[in-house]
C-alpha cells in the first residue's frame, strides 16, 4: 500500500461524451486487475476510482455527479491526491479461456484484465455493452489487444440489440467444453443477471462490485454488503460468495450508513 501523494495529471482521454480517462504521473506496477484507488480532488471530495492501467497509473470515469463532474473539467497539469492501491483484484484462470463482460466505466478495469489475460496466452472474449454505439468505450483499445470482441446496444446502432448479458449468455450455452471463467464489471443490474447466469450455466464467475466508501481499507464500515465489506472482502466476489448476500442487488448505504434501495 502506497502512502497518499499528490501527482499532476500527463493525459487527458476522451472516451465518449460522458467518460473520459485521466493518465497521473505515478506507476503502481503491482496492481491487480480490479484493485481501486481513492482519488481526491482538492476541496471538492474523494472516491474509489478502479485501476484502468498500473503504469502510468490511469482511471476512467464516467461523469454522473459533482465530483466526477469536477474531474471531467480538469486540464492537463492539474494536479490529484491518490493512495492506495486497495482491494482484492480478479484471478485469471489460466486452465481455461475468459469472457470478460464490461459495461459503461466499469470497462476500464477490464481491459487492464483482458491485458494481463493475453499477457498469459489466455484465449479472451470481451462482451463490451452500452446504451447506443456512441457511448461504447475503449472499442479500439480492445481490438488492438487481438481479443474476440462481441458487442451489445440497447438500441441495436451497434453490434447485438440488447443487454450484453443476453450476448454473453448465448455464447456461453454454445460454448464447447471447457467452458470459459466468466470476469465482470458494470452496473449491479448487469452483475445480477451474471450472476444468475454463472449459476444457471455452472461456470466459475468474478463479479467486480462498487458501493459507497470512506476509507478504502475497512475501518469506516461504509461500504458493508450484509457481513461483508466491499473495500477489503472485494471489490471482486465470486459468484459463490455473492448466493446468498441479501444487499447484492437490492440494497446500498449513503454517505451518513442508511441502507438504501438501489435504484
Amino acid at each position: 500500500m502506497s502512502l497518499p501523494q499528490t501527482v499532476p495529471v500527463r493525459e487527458i482521454r476522451k472516451e465518449t461524451h460522458s467518460i473520459r480517462s485521466l493518465v497521473l504521473d505515478a506507476e503502481v506496477p503491482d496492481a491487480t486487475p480490479g484493485q481501486f484507488i481513492m482519488l481526491w480532488l482538492p476541496g471538492v471530495d474523494e472516491k474509489p476510482m478502479s485501476i484502468a492501467a498500473p503504469a502510468p497509473l490511469t482511471v476512467t470515469v464516467a461523469r454522473v455527479g459533482e465530483f466526477t463532474g469536477a474531474l471531467h473539467q480538469l486540464k492537463i497539469g492539474a494536479r490529484l491526491g491518490w493512495r492506495g492501491p486497495y482491494g482484492n483484484g480478479f484471478t485469471l484462470r489460466t486452465d481455461r479461456p475468459a469472457l470478460i463482460i464490461s459495461g459503461g466505466c466499469g470497462v476500464g478495469p477490464m481491459h487492464f484484465l483482458a491485458s494481463r489475460a493475453v499477457a498469459c496466452g489466455i484465449a479472451t472474449t470481451v462482451a463490451l455493452g452500452a446504451r447506443m454505439d456512441t457511448a461504447l468505450p475503449y472499442v479500439q483499445r480492445f481490438q488492438d489487444l487481438g481479443v474476440r470482441l462481441v458487442i451489445a446496444t440497447d438500441d441495436g446502432s451497434l453490434g447485438h440489440t440488447g443487454y450484453v448479458t443476453d450476448i454473453a449468455r448465448n455464447l456461453l450455452v454454445n460454448w464447447e467444453d471447457p467452458k470459459p471463467a466468466v470476469y465482470a464489471c458494470g452496473p449491479e443490474g448487469m452483475l445480477v443477471a451474471t450472476h444468475r447466469m454463472c449459476r444457471d450455466l455452472g461456470v466459475h464467475g468474478q463479479l467486480s462490485l462498487e458501493r459507497y466508501m470512506k476509507c478504502g481499507f475497512g475501518i469506516c464500515g461504509q461500504c458493508a454488503l450484509d457481513g461483508l465489506l466491499v473495500c477489503k472482502d472485494g471489490p471482486v466476489f465470486t459468484a459463490q460468495q455473492l448466493d446468498n448476500i441479501e444487499d447484492f442487488g437490492h440494497a446500498r448505504r449513503s454517505a451518513t450508513g442508511r441502507r438504501l434501495p438501489l435504484r
